[in-house]
């Protein structure tokens, strides 16, 4: 079965590599299509918070409703940086080499010319701080051979994630329509990427960079205006609004919010400092032994303002006229949290029993660099649905494609489709694989 699956991992790479789009979770055409149309057609603003250990949702507004990611599209690109240099394929002392096509890009960007050259860890900052689309783009080609293969393996990485409804074809995030994702997909994104390599994640969180005698601040002013903000990443286009990725820790809890569609850097920071303060205002009242089983009513004081800005035009990203240009607006203070009302708990409905499993059937619940992810997960997915998994064997076999793969085994196929609708429905990533 290992086997198999490492056939159909090289067989979707090469798929990507001559741009075909992949079944089972890619973007296909109508998909993105009726993506584009729903972005058009409601509000931009999107949000999400998430425990970081435990990946519980506290708050979700249209978070799987898709969105242009901008510059956010760079935490990808880094990912995959870091992968390479845990993996040994580069050193963070290497040197890239800009290439004409990288030199071309749009601001925001570091500036240099066709021929010159940086090394990998400056490369990093730049991207993270700076958000440089330029040498986003060096990077991609660096590791990728052109920009396009790169996005092929985004976009793969992703799906092997779980980010389901994301699909990248550029490594900056510069505008493109094609280029999709949701606010749920960011949060788990942000999530893997602190978990995956925490010994690079500081980058992100890296309040400035100097290079070639030039002092440059991140864009996120989150970093010096929140105590415990540690990351992640901004990003602007006129068709997605003003996007944040941002993290913190307060008092032993880390969280990851994800705010999309913004109508500035400030009301977007003051957004996102607001839902965290009340997330970890949750927390707290968790750790005091109140039992909060429903917090989504918590973060919902006001009714966010709508974001369209009237002079965007949304499809102007198709064309590339639009720049992600991350500025650097006026912040503005941010407010106190809300005082939170009592909230009446949801009562949960035992789920039928069902089938006991006793067939060939695998169920496979995520894919994790580290083996200890995969046995938690197996474990918080036998726990939260014991109905489907109480009699299924769990499998966790070798490591394929740098991914270890959370399996439950033993289940009939109509236990299995079952068991995966059951995480499905929940929003939580699922495959049935035949015998």
């Amino acid at each position: 079965m290992v086997l198999s699956m490492a056939k159909t991992f090289r067989r979707a790479l090469l798929a990507f590599s001559f741009g075909v789009v992949v079944a089972g979770g890619t973007l296909t055409a109508p998909d993105l299509a009726r993506a584009q149309a729903n972005i058009s057609s409601e509000s931009r603003y999107s949000a999400i918070v998430v425990d970081a250990e435990t990946g519980e949702v506290l708050y979700a507004k249209r978070a799987d409703s898709p969105r242009y990611p901008a510059s956010i599209t760079k935490v990808m690109t880094l990912y995959l940086t870091f992968e390479a240099l845990s993996n040994g394929k580069i050193k963070l002392d290497d040197q890239i080499t800009v290439s004409r096509n990288a030199a071309s890009k749009q601001p925001t960007k570091l500036g240099l010319s066709a021929g010159q050259t940086l090394s990998v860890e400056d490369a990093i900052q730049a991207i993270a701080i700076q958000s440089a689309n330029d040498i986003a783009t060096a990077m991609a080609e660096h590791l990728g051979g052109t920009e396009s293969r790169f996005a092929a393996m985004m976009t793969l990485r992703a799906q092997e994630l779980g980010m389901t409804q994301t699909r990248y074809v550029n490594a900056s995030g510069l505008p493109d329509s094609r280029q999709i994702s949701t606010a749920r997909d960011i949060a788990l994104l942000s999530r893997s990427i602190m978990r995956d390599y925490p010994q690079y994640y500081g980058y992100l969180g890296q309040k400035r960079f100097t290079y070639a005698g030039r002092t440059m601040n991140n864009h996120n002013g989150l970093l010096v205006k929140m105590p415990g903000v540690d990351g992640l990443k901004t990003g602007f286009t006129s068709a997605s609004g003003y996007n944040l990725a941002a993290s913190a820790v307060q008092d032993g809890h880390r969280l990851i919010t994800v705010v999309l569609g913004g109508t500035s850097n400030a009301s977007r920071d003051s957004q996102v400092a607001q839902l965290m303060r009340t997330g970890f205002d949750v927390a707290r009242r968790r750790d005091a032994g109140e039992e909060i089983l429903v917090a989504q009513n918590l973060f919902e004081p006001k009714s966010y303002e709508r974001v369209e800005t009237p002079n965007a035009n949304l499809y102007q990203i198709a064309d590339g006229a639009d720049l992600d240009a991350e500025g650097d607006d006026e912040m503005q203070p941010i407010p106190d949290p809300v005082p939170v009302r009592e909230v009446k708990a949801k009562v949960k409905v035992k789920e039928a029993p069902a089938k006991t499993p006793a067939g060939r059937y695998v169920v496979q619940v995520g894919a994790f660099k580290q083996k200890s992810d995969a046995q938690s997960q197996l474990k918080q997915v036998s726990r939260k649905f014991s109905q489907h998994f109480d009699d299924a064997e769990t499998l966790i076999g070798a490591k394929v494609g740098g991914f270890f793969r959370a399996q439950f085994t033993g289940f009939t196929e109509q236990a299995a489709r079952s068991a995966c609708s059951a995480l499905k429905a929940k929003r939580l990533a699922c495959m049935v694989i035949a015998p």
